[in-house]
């Protein structure tokens, strides 16, 4: 299978099988990396849980399925996924690679 476009931490991976397994995700549903519009051109990221489409591609990191759009692929090369608990809030992360 390819190499998946993006990383995620193993943090990142622990917390993704716990909401798996506590809001009892239906078979048939894999964890979906994306981009989102918003207003004014402005773009994020996104993580949740959906089913495949055609025009996804399926990877496998640390045992989860994870898909993600082809038209996202290219925005998402080198970002990280990670967990992260601070003293207020918890929650997850997009890392982008500093560019030179």
């Amino acid at each position: 299978m390819e190499e998946i476009p993006v990383e995620i931490t193993p943090r990142a991976q622990q917390e993704i099988a716990q909401i798996i397994e506590s809001k009892k995700i239906p078979e048939g549903y894999f964890l979906r990396i994306g981009m989102r519009g918003g207003g004014c051109g402005a773009t994020g990221f996104s993580l949740g849980f959906d089913k495949p489409s055609e025009s996804d591609k399926k990877y496998v990191v640390g045992g989860l399925e994870v898909l993600i759009d082809k038209r996202h692929i290219m925005y998402l090369l080198n970002v990280k996924v990670d967990y992260e608990e601070r003293k207020e809030e918890q929650g997850f992360v997009f890392l982008k690679p500093t560019e030179a």
